[in-house]
């Protein structure tokens, strides 16, 4: 019987991943066609900060193929990811209780808006203002050219840092309605949070000051929205069981106010 239950299950995690690379493939499809068009808007952060002249380069031979490609397939992903996320769902939501499907299914949903404002983010204010300071600092007769497959790399690590960091407040209403961490221990250890989100931030921007700001600030800002809504939750929480808990204690001292019968 167990072995049967675990078949099933890998069969229908089969059935779930072989929909989601389906799925994916449909994205990745007119995603190629305009590969070269992506690209460029991803690269308009750094083309709009060169200097007059300044371009990127390939120095390998089939990078404008393949790069162009990653990056089609990088958008593809993030335009089909609703639908990742719902066959994930699919496949997880019979194993769980009711009040961990009312928490879980915000959660996924939650946290995958907050990565998408974390990319954001980093496109939309933190690459222009990294890339201005990095320019600016180039020295007299320096060409600032790139390789486009290095770029690539610098602004997936620069989604990814930032992604992260707009999930802080996801991990802090986990750690808090787990019972791992008390909202009194949370603000305890503020001073200890701020100065690991620019050790952090060391860590994963560019050994520039304004990268570094644009990560650290916003890290801090969110573990606090993350204390305000956690602390929400759980007096929203403590509302709902004392209304349940009202009744019953009326019934008991109603039924106490009886008096016996007597013969």
């Amino acid at each position: 019987m167990l072995e049967g239950s675990f078949l099933s299950h890998l069969v229908e995690l089969r059935v779930r991943m072989i929909r989601i690379l389906a799925v994916l493939m449909l994205g990745f499809l007119p995603c190629a066609f305009y590969a070269r068009e992506l690209y460029t808007l991803l690269a308009q952060p750094l083309l709009e900060k060169l200097p007059q002249g300044g371009q990127m380069i390939a120095t390998d031979v089939a990078t404008p193929f393949f790069v162009p490609m990653q990056v089609a397939m990088m958008m593809a992903f993030v335009i089909t990811l609703p639908h990742t996320l719902y066959q994930i769902w699919a496949f997880v939501a019979p194993g769980l209780y009711s009040h961990e499907k009312r928490l879980a299914l915000p959660l996924v949903f939650g946290s995958s808006l907050l990565f998408f404002c974390g990319m954001s983010f980093a496109y939309f204010a933190a690459l222009p203002l990294v890339f201005e300071f990095i320019t600016y600092f180039a020295p007299e007769g320096v060409a600032v050219m790139t390789d486009i497959s290095k770029y690539l790399s610098f602004v997936l690590s620069m989604f990814i840092a930032f992604g992260v960091t707009f999930e802080v407040p996801v991990f802090v209403i986990i750690l808090v309605r787990t019972g791992i961490i008390t909202i009194e221990k949370l603000k305890e250890i503020r001073p200890y949070v701020i100065v690991g989100a620019f050790i952090i931030a060391a860590i994963f921007t560019p050994p520039d000051v304004v990268s570094q700001f644009m990560l650290a600030v916003p890290l801090c800002l969110l573990y606090e929205l993350g204390i305000f809504i956690a602390a929400l939750m759980i007096k929203k929480q403590q509302q709902v069981d004392a209304t349940d808990i009202t009744p019953a204690k009326q019934d008991a001292s109603a039924q106490k106010d009886v008096p016996e019968k007597t013969d």
